[in-house]
């Protein structure tokens, strides 16, 4: 008899039974239904999904899909997601991080996961605060940032997550917002790309961080201040579509299209392959220019895994099989070539 085909999975069907702890309002409520769709979008099955994350409010992720997954400890999950990856490389791996879990005592193991490209989904929440421990300020707080840690204002100044994972060689560098229109296409994007993605979401914590991205997300001025970029396209922003982007020497300039003298062709053009003009997009920031959104950056380069697993065979073809009991009865020194 023939197999029969597996059903079709909707968006609900990655959602577990389990309650969800998160703060009502929270936005990682619209992550998570953002993430399902996802999963439901790309034909991805329950069995061959895996969600591991570290420690903090966006780490809980894990519980709420229906698929396999790992809670586990503070800023490790990139050594975890690496051996899960090693182990199997056709599992679909997705991690779940913070910008606290992530960039402060993850902030190594996130960079070594980026830079070896293991083929799997990094997506940091960026709530620029520490909302599990009750409000302190993270490596993303702003400076001046008065919390219970810091009550005359952190001196620190904040880490930028895009500018970090360029450096880090991530192969696929993008941001959105929790409840940004574009959120799904762009993590419909990462999951279909061989390397490590890096997706940061700006996310809103309305407890402890209450509108730290209103001029991101506020439906009133959120398109003036919000660049969508569209790889081959002129990066043209504003309610009118009236405001752009273009180089004056090597700075970015806001230019005003209604100007006479100024039309798009003068405009910077997005390019997803070019690693100086992600640089420098991500470094763009609020009041001064537009904070971008989508796809920085991306790249194709073999995969950690895919090298490693390389590497055995020609090991195999080379010396033979092998077994533990020959290993162990070698002798007591082990010659390396």
């Amino acid at each position: 008899m023939p197999d029969t085909p597996l059903p079709t999975l909707k968006a609900k069907d990655f959602s577990s039974d389990q309650d969800v702890r998160w703060c009502p309002g929270c936005g990682d409520y619209s992550i998570l239904n953002a993430v399902q769709r996802v999963c439901a979008n790309i034909g991805a099955t329950r069995e061959n999904s895996v969600f591991i994350s570290g420690i903090g409010c966006s780490s809980r992720f894990p519980y709420y899909m229906d698929t396999y997954g790992f809670h586990t400890i503070h800023g490790r999950a990139p050594g975890f997601v690496t051996g899960v990856k090693m182990a199997n490389p056709d599992l679909d791996i997705w991690m779940i991080t913070g910008d606290g879990d992530g960039l402060s005592i993850g902030g190594n193991h996130l960079m070594h996961l980026l830079r070896r490209n293991v083929n799997v989904n990094a997506m940091l929440f960026n709530n620029r605060i520490y909302g599990l421990t009750k409000g302190q300020y993270s490596p993303t707080s702003e400076t001046g940032k008065k919390t219970k840690s810091s009550p005359m204002g952190s001196l620190d100044f904040p880490i930028n997550p895009l500018s970090l994972a360029l450096a880090a060689e991530a192969t696929f560098v993008a941001r959105s917002t929790d409840k940004d229109r574009g959120l799904v296409g762009v993590l419909e994007r990462a999951a279909g790309h061989k390397g490590a993605s890096f997706v940061e979401i700006y996310q809103n914590c309305n407890i402890f961080n209450d509108g730290a991205f209103v001029f991101a997300t506020g439906k009133d001025v959120r398109e003036d201040n919000v660049l969508y970029l569209e790889d081959g396209k002129p990066m043209i922003y504003g309610k009118d579509s009236n405001k752009g982007l273009r180089l004056v020497g090597n700075r970015p300039e806001v230019v005003n299209l209604d100007d006479n003298g100024v039309s798009e062709d003068d405009l910077l053009f997005h390019d997803e392959s070019n690693k100086p003009m992600a640089e420098m997009l991500a470094d763009l920031h609020y009041p001064d220019f537009p904070e971008v959104m989508g796809v920085l950056f991306r790249e194709e380069r073999p995969t950690y895994e895919g090298l490693l697993h390389d590497q055995v065979d020609a090991a195999k073809e080379k010396k033979g099989e092998g077994t533990l009991e020959a290993l162990f009865n070698a002798g007591d020194t082990y010659e390396v070539e």
